[in-house]
């Protein structure tokens, strides 16, 4: 197919290419758009995504067959990239399609226990970069329809159970990453195959474009598109896909098409941003450690993990698309299922303290969490407690307005008696939790949301204490994972620190600006090197041994220059100098500058 047989029209958008001054990666960004769309069409248009806040994404697929394991190999990492990590010729992958034939396949059961776990909608992988695509496709051969025994689309009656429960329905879609069609593109251009050699614009114009028209035509209403990934995707190869959203007026798009677009919204994958973001954003996350189905993962989060995922992602203003990867039979894990039936029964209770709920307004409450709704004259606040208090007083310092009621989600007719104080509220709360996952309380407040944002200060001699309790923690999906821990005098610490993907940040006032000297309370074995940021700011820090991990010392690690305001100061490991390290604070202290050096 040329350029000049694109499909459908293309509509109205303005290219630009910006270089973004201060980027973490340095590289061009591109701004690019698919429509023209008042800020009134576009909030109308992601209204009903803005209310749900929570889905179910559905990896799926031949992969399912071998199921993390090759010529009796378990192959490391998740169960869909098994073709790429194994280096499975192409010919060979495609013989596990033949033994793809879900006949205990349930599209209806599958939309019934999404919509019973209080999901709204549902985001399945109509291909993934295996080139598999899930549905009957003109396009190739390679789909379920002509390469399996099962013979059948297995999107048509998915889409069919959606419109009968009232489930928004979404595709996950690779467009440029396919290891079986040639031209598709590979991570670093790694091929093994040499039938995966190929023109890339000939692979988008006769098998992406096709295909997303064929999604677009044949099931209906399509709420989501799911891009994944952007490698070797350029400006002019997105243009091709601009005159298929014609197809589907209303549908909301991700920011996986091209590098630098940010499409409706972001995706943070298997993490959740430390605050609220200003911006639509998704956080999708796998129930164990792989997203296609491995019969050996058993690695599985527990429900009051994901449940308090839910919570945290609707806290900060985002969606929870959390995973299921069925087996090659059609049906869904046992785990998947015990835990989806735990979340839907907490959110039949609790529902209503996440759906249609907006960012709490409070920068960290170290004992749960906070959702919000506002209205002309009143606010309510709905208060999940992880972290029980001992002594019964719940404090919710910063709260200025007046409460006008107060009231437990799993109990209406219980309230709590509330006390104010000078530096905000306290709730007095019985001596057990009401729900030992996280109990929600609902604060009515009166009048417009007064509340005052709490975060670390330097003090009067201008020196900046960093604790932990006041941090956020982001660690990977895979691999080690950093928690804070509590000494035997109640100190916070983070102990062994080994994996360089793992960082930490503060959201802090800087009332007293200038140059700082860095001071860390390490146990260090080896010298390590990590880069601490303020904003965009960055300057290369060094930890020298203290004698041992469990021999802590408060050591100076360099000096960075801070600027008045609210400031993020991060520690991001480096890669090629990290070694393990114990972690308790941070401080920074004014230090007189030498002239020029910052």
């Amino acid at each position: 197919m040329g350029i000049g047989d694109r499909v459908g029209k293309l509509m109205a958008g303005i290219l630009v290419l910006s270089l973004i001054g201060g980027m973490a990666h340095g590289k061009e960004e591109v701004e690019w758009s698919y429509r023209d769309e008042t800020a009134e069409q576009r909030n109308a248009r992601m209204g009903w995504w803005r209310e749900a806040r929570f889905g179910m994404f559905i990896h799926w697929g031949v992969y399912s067959v071998p199921a993390g394991t090759y010529k009796g190999e378990q192959i490391g990492f998740i169960g869909e990239w098994i073709m790429h990590r194994a280096q499975i010729p192409i010919a060979e992958y495609k013989e596990y399609a033949k033994q793809f034939n879900p006949v205990k396949y349930d599209p209806e059961a599958w939309v019934r226990m999404a919509k019973d776990a209080g999901m709204k909608y549902i985001v399945i992988t109509s291909k993934h970069h295996d080139g598999f695509a899930l549905f009957d496709t003109k396009a190739s051969d390679w789909n379920v329809v002509q390469a399996s025994p099962y013979g059948k689309d297995l999107l048509k009656p998915l889409a069919e159970a959606c419109r009968k429960h009232g489930m928004k329905l979404g595709f996950y879609y690779s467009q440029a990453q396919d290891w079986t069609h040639p031209g598709g593109s590979s991570r670093d251009n790694e091929y093994w195959d040499d039938a995966q050699n190929g023109d890339m614009d000939e692979f988008i114009k006769n098998i992406s474009i096709p295909q997303i028209k064929e999604l677009f035509t044949n099931y209906g209403d399509v709420a989501v598109l799911w891009w994944d990934t952007a490698l070797r995707m350029t400006p002019e190869r997105a243009n091709l896909f601009k005159g298929l959203v014609e197809l589907q007026p209303g549908i909301i798009t991700n920011d996986r098409l091209l590098r630098g677009h940010s499409g409706d919204m972001k995706t943070p994958e298997q993490h959740v941003p430390a605050t609220g973001l200003d911006y639509d954003w998704e956080s999708c996350m796998t129930m164990n450690t792989t997203w296609g189905y491995k019969s050996y993962d058993d690695n599985w989060k527990s429900s009051e993990q994901l449940i308090r995922h839910l919570v945290d992602v609707a806290s900060k203003g985002g969606n929870y698309l959390l995973n299921v990867g069925p087996m090659s039979t059609g049906e869904f894990p046992p785990e998947s299922v015990e835990r989806l039936k735990d979340i839907g029964d907490w959110m039949e209770v609790n529902s209503s303290s996440i759906y249609g709920t907006t960012a709490s307004p409070f920068i960290r409450l170290k004992w749960g969490r906070c959702t919000k709704k506002e209205y002309i004259n009143s606010s309510q606040l709905y208060f999940h407690v992880f972290d029980w208090p001992e002594d019964g007083r719940l404090v919710i310092d910063g709260l200025r307005n007046e409460v006008l009621d107060a009231y437990f989600m799993a109990d209406l007719q219980q309230h709590p008696k509330v006390e104010r104080t000078d530096k905000g509220v306290v709730l007095l709360l019985p001596e057990k939790p009401l729900d030992p996952v996280t109990t929600v309380i609902v604060v009515k407040v009166d009048g417009k949301l007064d509340v005052e944002r709490i975060m670390p200060k330097q003090n009067e001699d201008g020196v900046l204490a960093l604790k932990l309790e006041d941090a956020n923690l982001h660690v990977p999906a895979y691999g080690d994972q950093i928690k804070i821990k509590q000494d035997a005098n109640g100190t916070d610490y983070i102990d062994g620190w080994t994996d360089y993907r793992c960082r930490i940040d503060w959201l802090v006032q800087i009332d007293q600006p200038g140059m700082f000297d860095v001071y860390a309370e390490v146990g260090v074995d080896e010298t390590t090197g990590f880069m601490l940021l303020v904003d965009k700011a960055r300057k290369p820090m060094a930890g020298k041994t203290t004698g041992g991990l469990e021999n802590y010392k408060t050591i100076k690690v360099g000096r960075m220059k801070l600027t008045e305001g609210e400031r993020t100061i991060k520690i991001f490991p480096q890669k090629q100098k990290w070694t393990a390290m114990n972690f308790r604070s941070m401080t920074l202290k004014p230090a007189a500058a030498p002239p020029g050096q910052e």
